[in-house]
């Protein structure tokens, strides 16, 4: 890696300003001893990050300035990345810090900007330190960290957010100081399922038998479904999706974060990686569900309709997403955030993790003694959820199954 004076942290303000063979070779390297750690993910891919930008969606006019940090060894060669935007606010995030701005500012304080390292309207855990296997990733980490830091030193904003982290950053960061968060979502485990009737019979009786009475109430007449991805996807299916992403996100938080042009660039530039589970009516199409294909994970991102089904919004994007993991060999289901609801339907409680940097000591030590009671609540409520799963205990029938 040669001597630390000569490593350089550079501030990009724009993707289309790193190569993308640099930018992946670090976000997914194709080592088949890594992607066994670390699968294929789409989200921190080249291609997704620049369709949001290239589409006008994340902007400094959106409130989503870039700010990519990008590690060489002074002679350009890039040696690790970090997706960074200087925020005006804290929308589109899915890790809440609301509070955290009203009571710094009603203090007198000014939280707004701050840097946020994440994958802008993705609540999908994946790393934010973007190492390529080596001998010294850590210390490639540890610079970005520090470059992460002195950028905020130098544009004099409150903090910095790592968001959605996986497990080993997160240790990593709380070693370095930054303090540490938890959240949760609910992911589905595929088990080995050969059939969703094997998923089935690992339930008990009444969540069978629910399950089953939603997927036949969800098909009305004439209605069939089916899944598009890769070359199949056309103008025509974007056209249509776009139509239900928007009426569904107006009605759910009043302005959606794509436009049309996003999905038009993820169609041509990684079409592999996306799934298309479309559901039509007598020929014509009537609700959608979007979702990525990642290396080792179907992950469920946007849904919408434009004709109210009775549980056709569980079909497309539970179960539908839980036949396609298991026909193609899937090791999980992630379906995006919040979703109590999701228990019953063979989604599980998991932990997510965050990790924050407050520049200002005495709201530092404020939020510090927050997050050690919150962990303490999420992980409590996290028991009590995964005690409440839908699944035969130990294999055991269930009292419904006698």
């Amino acid at each position: 890696m040669g001597d630390a004076e000569q490593l350089i942290v550079r501030v990009e303000p724009e993707i289309a300003s790193i190569a993308a063979q640099d930018w992946d070779a670090c976000a997914n390297p194709s080592a088949p001893e890594f992607r066994e750690i670390e699968p294929y993910n789409p989200f921190i891919s080249h291609a997704f990050l620049h369709a949001l930008e290239a589409s006008g969606c994340v902007t400094a006019e959106t409130g989503w300035a870039p700010q990519h940090l990008v590690l060489d060894d002074g002679s350009g060669k890039v040696l690790a990345c970090m997706p960074c935007y200087l925020k005006g606010h804290s929308m589109g995030e899915y890790v809440f810090d609301y509070g955290w701005a009203d009571a710094y500012e009603r203090a007198g304080g000014r939280y707004y900007p701050k840097l946020q390292s994440s994958v802008p309207f993705t609540p999908v855990t994946g790393r934010r330190l973007l190492v390529p296997p080596c001998a010294d990733a850590e210390r490639r980490e540890q610079f970005l960290i520090s470059g992460a830091v002195e950028l905020l030193n130098r544009q004099e904003v409150s903090s910095l957010h790592l968001t959605f982290l996986t497990t080993p950053e997160w240790e990593r960061m709380g070693e370095m100081g930054l303090l540490q968060r938890t959240d949760q979502q609910f992911h589905w485990v595929n088990d080995r399922y050969s059939t969703f009737d094997d998923f089935l019979n690992s339930l008990t009786s009444r969540k069978r038998k629910t399950i089953r009475k939603e997927r036949r109430e969800a098909f009305g007449d004439g209605m069939e479904v089916e899944w598009v991805t890769g070359s199949d996807l056309t103008e025509r299916h974007w056209d249509a999706f776009y139509e239900f992403y928007m009426d569904t996100g107006a009605r759910k938080w009043g302005s959606p974060y794509l436009n049309r042009r996003f999905f038009s660039l993820i169609g041509e530039t990684m079409a592999d990686q996306l799934l298309l589970v479309l559901c039509q009516r007598d020929g014509r199409f009537i609700a959608g569900a979007l979702n990525f294909i990642g290396g080792d994970t179907l992950f469920g991102r946007y849904w919408g309709c434009r004709e109210d089904q009775r549980f056709l919004h569980f079909e497309l994007c539970y179960y539908q997403a839980i036949d396609y993991a298991i026909a193609h060999g899937l090791g999980r289901v992630e379906a995006g955030a919040q979703g109590p609801h999701k228990l019953s339907r063979g989604y599980l409680p998991q932990i997510t993790l965050s990790a924050h940097y407050i520049a200002d000591p005495a709201f530092r030590r404020g939020v510090e003694r927050f997050l050690s009671q919150e962990r303490s609540y999420v992980e409590m409520e996290t028991e009590a959820l995964g005690a409440r799963a839908p699944y035969r205990c130990g294999g055991k029938l269930d009292p419904d199954d006698a």
